[in-house]
């Protein structure tokens, strides 16, 4: 059934708020570890643990999505319903709602701002502007709803944020090329969905590695949305018009990026790039012509420790303000078929989207029977 959760107004919304928050106080600061520490790994060593009164299940969780037109975010959300379905996950559930608003930052607001007056227990959601959230997340806080932000963090300590180091992410890209082009050189960036902090960190990180390696480097931009058509078109583009690059660095539609390589007749760079299963067949396959890779980045399946997170929240355990998840991290030389990268799979697949730590791992198959619309 399709979400479409009415937005109460006044009085009736006041006293939902009321209700709800009398229900459930909000979170303490408590000592740590937290209750599965293999699992929810403290972001710095200085983390804040805190602990919600439990609650009686089940449970009301929603997951709001922002932008959906793109294999990871596609990923994502029938990863979060293959979750979700598992026994020992859906008991715990009365009730899992999925939207995704677009790159519409008022309606993703708007979305969250109408679970919190349904009375909605934990909100999961991957941000589309993160700078706009402030009042949603005073608003979540003020009625004793569980918010959790993954994929894009939230800058506040009224929010759990869970998520891999993009900055790292990026800065590990740009020392791998810094270290196949010794001399510096001309560089594609490809860039994601502009104005979420995903893009803004990973960049961020990529720059500065360039910068601090001392080298002359000529960046060239473009935004392929992780995207594998908007990505292949993008640097169709900028060759036309740049002509040659000594070596590529993308956030994701990497197997796109290939293709227009290939369809440009263009040779073969170091690339460092994300964990799509094309990606990497196509690493394998032209490594010994030239296409030297990376594949490193974090999977979907980083939507299921949020609502894992989140699960925990409302049973009263100890969980750390802010996760930090592990990188999925390899390169051509350590390609091997049916480990690392599927060859009979399909390319649009984020191959790294398992956390063992936290005892989630999904196989393609169990992933893409799921749809990928609002429920």
């Amino acid at each position: 059934m399709r979400s479409r959760i009415p937005l109460l107004r006044g009085a009736a919304a006041a006293a939902l708020a009321l209700c709800t928050c009398a229900a459930f106080a909000q979170a303490s600061i408590v000592p740590g570890p937290s209750s599965d520490p293999k699992c929810m790994v403290p972001w710095k060593s200085d983390t804040k643990f805190v602990k919600f009164p439990k609650k009686k299940g089940p449970y009301r969780i929603a997951l709001v999505n922002g932008y959906i037109a793109n294999t990871w975010r596609i990923q994502m959300i029938k990863t979060a319903k293959a979750y979700t379905s598992q026994p020992a996950v859906a008991a715990k559930l009365k009730e899992f709602k999925v939207v995704s608003t677009g790159e519409d930052v008022p309606a993703q607001i708007s979305a969250v701002n109408n679970f919190i007056d349904a009375g909605y227990d934990a909100i999961v959601v991957d941000a589309q502007n993160p700078a706009a959230f402030g009042p949603a997340i005073r608003r979540a806080k003020k009625a004793g709803v569980v918010l959790i932000a993954f994929d894009n963090a939230l800058d506040s300590q009224d929010a759990i944020n869970i998520n891999v180091d993009q900055y790292g992410l990026g800065a590990l890209w740009g020392k791998w090329l810094a270290q196949h082009l010794p001399n510096g050189g001309k560089v594609l960036e490809v860039r994601g969905v502009a104005g979420t902090s995903v893009d803004t960190d990973r960049h961020n990180g990529f720059q500065k590695a360039l910068h601090d390696t001392g080298k002359k480097w000529n960046v060239v931009q473009v935004y392929g949305k992780w995207d594998d058509g908007v990505a292949q078109k993008a640097v169709a583009d900028a060759i036309a018009v740049q002509g040659h690059f000594d070596g590529i660095s993308a956030q994701g539609g990497d197997t796109g990026v290939v293709r227009a390589l290939i369809d440009a007749k263009q040779p073969f760079v170091p690339f460092g790039g994300e964990t799509e299963n094309g990606f990497r067949k196509f690493c394998a396959q032209y490594s010994s012509q030239g296409l030297k890779c990376t594949s490193a980045g974090s999977g979907p399946a980083q939507v299921a420790v949020a609502i894992k997170t989140a699960l925990a929240a409302l049973d009263g355990q100890t969980i750390p303000q802010a996760v930090k998840l592990p990188l999925d991290v390899t390169d051509d030389s350590m390609l091997k078929a049916g480990t690392n990268y599927f060859p009979n799979e399909s390319d649009n697949f984020f191959v790294g989207n398992s956390f063992p730590t936290c005892g989630i791992n999904f196989s393609a198959q169990e992933i893409m029977k799921q749809s990928e619309g609002n429920q």
